[in-house]
């Protein structure tokens, strides 16, 4: 049915029903929700499994059930999930023209740091403008981007607006791919941007799963680019306001059918 991963999907299921409450969800509401979706139960027991040995879930029995319920680090994760999609719009209107760059040199050996180091840029709404010289619209806390990763010595980070002969509009299509940015905008479009999208889905408890699934996908890969230097028809704004509305009107029935559905044991 979904293209996404199951983890990703599990994820948002989490941030919807197990975020800021004390609570565990049994194993068995978890196959049946993400089964709506297509996903197969014996990979959503994976799922759990990789996840509980990642330290992104704890195990608690019941009898012969098990529940799950967050960790600090899934708490985290979850938290920054919920920024991205609820306290910080990808419609940069208000941007004050400054950049953040990150320039760095890593030994040539160091290919795992390299990964790493250009995973978090990205994740942190930079990209790539020349070799080793990272930009983000924004000012950014370096520190807290990149402070695990233990790459201090050989990263220099400056904030600098542009000056003639240099425009934004220049490099932001150099730096950022803005096609296939555009065109994750408008395939969620494509699918929500309806009276009543996905009527073969059995309920909206799992409309609501996907749909936030697919828009935090979005907007964690959205630089949040100044809407100034972007093309006119740039769907970043009908979308969000589609994904606004439709997170609304699913709220309430996917409740209902949450407590009909669902089973959760307290934690102390």
């Amino acid at each position: 049915m979904t293209e996404l991963r199951p983890q990703t999907l599990l994820l948002a299921f989490l941030g919807i029903h197990l975020l800021g409450r004390h609570v565990a969800v049994s194993s068995g509401s978890v196959i049946g929700v993400l089964a709506g979706l297509g996903v197969s139960e014996e990979a959503t027991r994976s799922t759990l499994t990789r996840m509980t040995q990642r330290g992104l879930l704890e195990r608690h029995r019941r009898g012969r059930q098990a529940y799950f319920g967050l960790t600090a680090r899934s708490e985290s994760v979850l938290e920054e999930g919920a920024t991205r999609m609820w306290r910080t719009s990808p419609v940069n209107r208000d941007w004050d023209g400054r950049w953040t760059l990150i320039g760095f040199s890593l030994p040539e050996s160091w290919t795992q740091q390299r990964h790493d180091l250009r995973s978090r840029l990205m994740w942190g709404g930079f990209g790539p403008l020349q070799n080793g010289l990272w930009i983000a619209p924004a000012v950014v806390d370096v520190p807290a981007l990149l402070a695990d990763l233990r790459l201090n010595a050989h990263i220099r980070a400056f904030v600098a607006e542009t000056v003639k002969p240099t425009e934004a509009a220049q490099f932001v299509g150099e730096a950022f791919d803005l096609d296939g940015l555009a065109a994750g905008y408008r395939r969620f479009l494509r699918v929500w941007d309806r009276r009543r999208p996905l009527p073969e889905l059995p309920d909206d408890l799992v409309r609501e799963l996907l749909l936030q699934a697919e828009w935090l996908q979005l907007v964690r890969d959205d630089p949040r680019l100044p809407l100034e230097h972007l093309p006119d028809d740039w769907p970043s704004p009908q979308a969000e306001e589609v994904f606004h509305d439709l997170a609304a009107a699913f709220r309430e029935p996917a409740a209902r059918v949450a407590a009909g559905s669902l089973e959760f044991i307290d934690l102390p």
